[in-house]
């Protein structure tokens, strides 16, 4: 990692440590992102986004097992072929555990939950552990591709946004339901 992503990568870690919010690129768009255990930040997002508590959220990890606390994999139907996907632009909606937190999951007994191929997303949660991850955008606006972008949806409101070019899909992943196999949105 170069030495200015480097900088970053701390300016964004110690940002989410004091339960701020961050913004990073990932697959296809700019995510706005924070710790998912901690409610404040991620209640400050949803009001950030003007997005209903009730739809849920995503959270994207490094690897499979920062989210086993999260999800029971044991019981999604579909297992083999989220394995199969992942780290890759592929979300699930996931069986919750009992201890997963509301603000996370919505109205809903699953969590979205992808393991990310892009190296500053997998950097971050190396770090951090998994993290909350939704489209840099007010809610019903175009999701941001760049960190302009960002910065024109959010003029200083994020507590650090960091720099990078997104994957070049041009659609947000594609959710699918692990119990069903269901496409619930098209990539």
């Amino acid at each position: 990692m170069a030495h200015s992503s480097r900088a970053h990568l701390s300016r964004a870690i110690l940002a989410c440590e004091s339960g701020g919010l961050i913004a990073y690129p990932t697959e296809a768009v700019y995510g706005l992102g924070c710790l998912p255990f901690n409610e404040a930040a991620v209640r400050r997002l949803l009001a950030l986004k003007r997005r209903s508590e009730d739809k849920g959220l995503i959270v994207v990890a490094a690897d499979i097992g920062q989210l086993r606390d999260m999800v029971d994999f044991d019981a999604a139907r579909e297992r083999q072929a989220l394995l199969a996907s992942w780290p890759g632009p592929f979300t699930w909606l996931v069986p919750g555990k009992r201890t997963t937190p509301v603000w996370l999951t919505g109205k809903y007994a699953t969590l979205a939950v992808r393991v990310s191929a892009h190296p500053i997303v997998r950097a971050l949660c190396r770090a951090l552990g998994p993290l909350v991850s939704t489209s840099a955008n007010p809610e019903a606006a175009p999701p941001a591709r760049s960190s302009a972008a960002v910065e024109a949806y959010f003029p200083g409101q994020i507590d650090h946004v960091f720099p990078g070019a997104i994957s070049g899909s041009q659609k947000p992943t594609q959710i699918r339901d692990a119990m069903t196999g269901a496409i619930i949105r098209k990539a």
